[in-house]
């Protein structure tokens, strides 16, 4: 298997693009760290660490749940040690977690700036952060962000800023990895899964008419074609 003996931390992966990246990484031979906030299922929200962490060791890896709460950048390198301490390596990290919020700037509330922002952009920066030096010394590293390209196109703004500010910050980590020193095997990429959500979060917490809720592919077409093309996988 492609990624066999390699070893997979994706934030936000109780559920939707997280899991099928998890899955996805399995499948290819990886041992995963499913690292997100939920540890038991909900009705309306099906999904939860221990739950996917079956799913993938029923694909014959080994897999490590843990629940992560990215504002706290104590607990993004905790994530990182407990990998290193089970594995001794740490190959793959997928920035998949992310909190969601279009409004106009009028309408978004400075706590609300803050949490997308410590959760998008601080939590992408102090996973990447946590696991560079085990990647460098590894000799071989994947970073893949779920960020948009960087745009000056003023309509992608329209009730987004706070939003699109978080997401691009994300992708500045990215690009930034590239540049670690001794990280000429480490290949740090941003990846836009077009994810137009419909989930419980953004049908209860999203209310602008001009968002546009449509599910453009399933989770696990995005999830393997984002992975295919960071890791150099079959889709």
């Amino acid at each position: 298997m492609a990624l066999a003996g390699r070893v997979a931390i994706v934030t936000g992966s109780s559920r939707g693009i997280g899991r099928e990246c998890i899955l996805g990484l399995a499948r290819a031979g990886a041992n995963v760290v499913v690292a997100a906030k939920s540890v038991k299922e909900a009705p309306n929200l099906p999904g939860s660490i221990g739950t996917v962490a079956a799913e993938a060791e029923a694909l014959g890896v080994e897999a490590l749940p843990y629940q992560l709460d990215l504002r706290d950048p104590l607990q993004a390198k905790g994530v990182v040690d407990a990998a290193v301490e089970k594995w001794g390596r740490v190959d793959i990290l997928v920035n998949n977690a992310s909190a969601l919020w279009w409004q106009s700037i009028e309408d978004t509330p400075i706590p609300k700036y803050d949490l997308i922002t410590g959760i998008n952009t601080r939590g992408a920066f102090a996973m990447t952060q946590a696991c560079m030096p085990h990647m460098v010394s590894g000799g071989f590293g994947r970073v893949i962000n779920m960020s948009p390209p960087i745009t000056a196109a003023v309509g992608a703004y329209v009730n987004k800023t706070a939003y699109n500010i978080s997401k691009m910050g994300m992708t500045m980590v990215a690009l930034g990895g590239t540049c670690t020193p001794g990280s000429r095997r480490i290949r740090a990429t941003p990846r836009c899964p077009m994810l137009m959500l419909h989930t419980f979060p953004s049908r209860t917490r999203t209310h602008s008419p001009r968002v546009d809720l449509r599910v453009q592919l399933p989770p696990r077409a995005r999830a393997g074609g984002l992975l295919a093309t960071a890791c150099g996988l079959p889709p």
